[in-house]
């Protein structure tokens, strides 16, 4: 009915007003969708997967149970696409730096950093909590296994650039290499490891990333 009585307002285009309807829905329906996600994040990070429930997601998030049905079929599903969400951000932010970076060995060691941010803090508590979770839950891991290779795939093409003449196999083995690294350190700090041990490993990675860097390129 409303649709209609706007119609008919004089000067009134019916084309542009039901755009404006059909944006205004789809604007209601991806911020519903983002704040589930960013919930859904929220309470892997607070209570961790076992006890992260869609009614808690949903208290959260402000919205009915019913709500989550709209936009996700399964639980699984709904945990693989808030990873999703935090790693487009991720990804955004790392392509950024990394774009701004030097090249060179400099530019290897500041590549390095970057890594550690980004597969540290919030992600990597939320991820590590999925990825746990899937050893155990085909469903889940299923759902997980491509959003952390999309990840993985994306952030490689810019290191390699940063990398310059580094030959591609050898640059993706340091990639490879650091992102294993960070994962296994932001675990350590997961379980209250030594942050000054944590930053002697990773500076001592950067001076070896930089002398294979020099070595290979040279």
């Amino acid at each position: 009915m409303y649709i209609r009585t706007e119609l008919h307002v004089k000067g009134a285009d019916p084309v542009s007003v039901l755009g404006r309807t059909h944006r205004t829905q789809a604007e209601r329906r991806e911020q519903t969708r983002t704040a589930l996600l960013d919930a859904t994040i929220d309470c892997l990070v607070d209570l961790g997967y076992a006890r992260t429930s869609v009614q808690e997601i949903c208290a959260r998030a402000g919205v009915s149970k019913g709500a989550v049905q709209h936009h996700f079929s399964a639980k699984a599903e709904l945990m693989a696409a808030a990873v999703e969400h935090l790693t487009e951000k991720l990804r955004g932010r790392l392509a950024t730096s990394i774009a701004a970076l030097p090249g060179g060995a400099s530019g290897v060691a500041a590549a390095i950093d970057l890594l550690w941010e980004g597969y540290s803090g919030t992600l990597s508590t939320a991820a590590t909590e999925l990825w746990v979770a899937a050893r155990t839950d085909p469903e889940l891991r299923e759902a997980i296994r491509p959003v952390d290779r999309a990840l993985g795939r994306s952030t490689l093409d810019h290191v390699t650039a940063v990398a310059g003449d580094l030959p591609k196999e050898r640059a993706e083995i340091l990639f490879w290499l650091t992102v294993n690294l960070t994962r296994g350190l932001a675990l350590d700090a997961e379980l209250g490891g030594d942050p000054k041990r944590r930053r002697q490993l990773l500076d001592e990675w950067k001076r070896v990333a930089v002398m294979l860097y020099e070595g290979t390129s040279a």
